[in-house]
């Protein structure tokens, strides 16, 4: 499959064809590309007030 095949999946198909082609370290490779475009958000510092009640509710 080439890159323009992977730039025309949704994020999850691209990331469901990486699961069912775990060999595929091209697949992979455009996956993780996409997946840091995106901002990331901070959700908690670790000397923050509630670090540990913040990620618990970001994990749930």
């Amino acid at each position: 499959m080439s890159k323009n095949e992977y730039g025309a999946m949704t994020d999850q198909e691209l990331k469901q064809y990486f699961l069912d082609h775990c060999d595929n370290k091209a697949a992979l490779q455009a996956y993780l590309i996409r997946v840091n475009k995106r901002p990331h958000e901070v959700i908690a510092t670790v000397d923050g007030p509630d670090f540990d009640a913040k990620v618990q509710a970001a994990i749930l």
